[in-house]
């Protein structure tokens, strides 16, 4: 049986793989321009940002507007433990990971207020946490928290993490459930701008729902991990180990 003949952009794409693997290119140094490389393999410029878009994909490639491609560096993997309760969606960043913080009063729209359960334009205090590896975007996180349990002088501005998750935890009533879904999908447009990463690279979405009680929930979180850095954890007890910490 003949095999199909490799297209022009994945021969390419193929041969500056192996140069990535061999050291030619090292990471955080840059690629010839698209210009010259077009050059050197006889192609269209086109067919070269086609061969390049599959690195790019991989994560092997980074492709910085203005600057030009880069070989990536290995990005640091961030483990998000599921089950734990009310711990913010960033508590498990850790160096050389930094967080950074945005708090933004908004009305409930669209998908939140089925997220949260609340009426159209319900007050709301939307936490955008990022998450950068040096200088690189590494993750994203947004918290959404009904604005009567968020204390009055944290709902704008930048705020430290650890600051967030305290004084949060001093309005939040007790939780009866949280509820983590976990999906995979292609980043969106703005996504793909935040994090600086291909369009085809898939991202690791994990949507957190805490309700209290009376069955009020008391925040949710979406958090957008890209594939190539993000692990997620669920640990479930065995019932002889649930019936041995009982007794």
């Amino acid at each position: 049986m003949t095999r199909p003949v490799p297209s022009r952009r994945h021969t390419i794409a193929e041969d500056l793989r192996r140069q990535i693997a061999a050291g030619h290119f090292k990471a955080g140094e840059r690629l010839p321009s698209e210009a010259r490389l077009a050059t050197l393999y006889t192609v269209s410029t086109p067919t070269l940002r086609s061969a390049l878009a599959l690195l790019q994909g991989e994560g092997l490639v980074e492709k910085i507007h203005g600057s030009g491609n880069f070989v990536r560096r290995p990005r640091h993997r961030l483990t998000y433990i599921g089950g734990k309760g009310a711990a913010a969606p960033w508590a498990t960043a850790s160096d050389p990971l930094r967080v950074s913080v945005r708090a933004t009063n908004l009305p409930a729209h669209g998908h939140l207020t089925d997220l949260l359960n609340v009426q159209p334009h319900s007050p709301l205090t939307e936490f955008l946490a990022v998450t950068h590896e040096g200088k690189v975007p590494h993750s994203l996180a947004h918290l959404y928290v009904p604005r009567d349990l968020v204390p009055a002088d944290l709902a704008s501005g930048s705020l430290l993490p650890e600051e967030v998750e305290m004084r949060l935890a001093l309005l939040r009533p007790p939780l009866a459930q949280v509820e983590e879904k976990v999906s995979a999908r292609l980043p969106t447009a703005d996504e793909t701008t935040a994090l600086r990463i291909g369009a085809s690279l898939a991202v690791l979405t994990i949507t957190r729902v805490a309700t209290d009680a009376a069955g009020r929930v008391v925040e949710a979180s979406l958090l957008v991990l890209p594939s190539d850095r993000a692990v997620a954890v669920f640990t479930t007890r065995s019932m002889t180990e649930e019936r041995t910490s009982t007794t």
